[in-house]
């Protein structure tokens, strides 16, 4: 198998590092990510400055490509450009450092990564970890989780023509895994806003997760019970139902 392997935390992330090492074992490792972190860039892409390549190593003498732009950019680059050539089989994008579940995948660059697989017509499949700050052997772990579910489902990959799966480790002891569904992820935002010794105005956005009650078999119960979620994830956006009405309503 010929496998693109990015994420959203930066190059020399714990997590992408531990996933290429792993995935090595059983597939053939080409690495393209950010050269530093893009966290909650979604589906951005770059065309009003040029990306730049930088040519590295990571752990393992594993040869991997910093850019200067985002996930997205880091998988067209990738498959579009710098390896053209090589006709890929997956996409796998993190592991993130911090989950990402609910509603929470329309800002994630780790599921952008993914989705922009998906739209380049790849199987893609986006990893998370539900904890931040963690130390490498937590991620050389959760690798071998993405390294079995890779060889699970490799001769299943037709099911990934129109979806990617968002994946979600816990951050507790595994008691198995779970086919879900998006929660729904609600915060109570902070916006501090500060005074720069130049005098300019600025906010630093926070704040905090609302507890909200979640369908048993949401992403968020699965996580917070200690199972691996596994959630399929589709970019239609068209409200089908609502298609329907409108065709029968004169709006002009």
């Amino acid at each position: 198998m010929n496998i693109l392997i990015t994420n959203d935390d930066g190059i020399f992330a714990d997590g992408i590092i531990e996933l290429a090492k792993e995935i090595s074992k059983i597939a053939n490792v080409y690495v393209v990510a950010p050269e530093s972190q893009k966290s909650a860039t979604g589906h951005s892409i770059t065309i009003h400055s040029p990306i730049m390549v930088q040519e590295s190593y990571i752990a393992d003498n594993i040869k991997a490509y910093s850019i200067s732009g985002t996930p997205a950019d880091c998988v067209k680059v990738g498959i579009e450009a710098i390896f053209k050539d090589i006709d890929f089989d997956l996409v796998l994008s993190g592991i993130n450092n911090g989950p990402n579940l609910g509603t929470d995948v329309i800002y994630s660059g780790t599921v952008s990564a993914a989705i922009e697989g998906l739209v380049l017509n790849k199987p893609s499949i986006a990893v998370s970890y539900n904890e931040f700050k963690v130390k490498s052997d937590v991620y050389k772990d959760a690798a071998k989780y993405v390294a079995m579910l890779v060889e699970n489902i490799k001769d299943k990959l037709n099911l990934l023509n129109d979806c990617i799966l968002n994946v979600n480790i816990p951050n507790t002891k595994i008691k198995g895994s779970k086919i879900t569904k998006l929660g729904e992820r609600k915060y109570d935002n902070v916006m501090e806003e500060r005074i720069s010794p130049f005098g300019q105005r600025y906010f630093w956005i926070g704040g905090n997760i609302r507890e909200l009650d979640q369908d048993e078999d949401s992403d968020i119960t699965c996580i917070n019970d200690g199972y691996i979620s596994i959630t399929p994830v589709n970019i239609e956006m068209t409200n089908l139902k609502k298609f329907e009405i409108l065709k029968d309503i004169e709006i002009l």
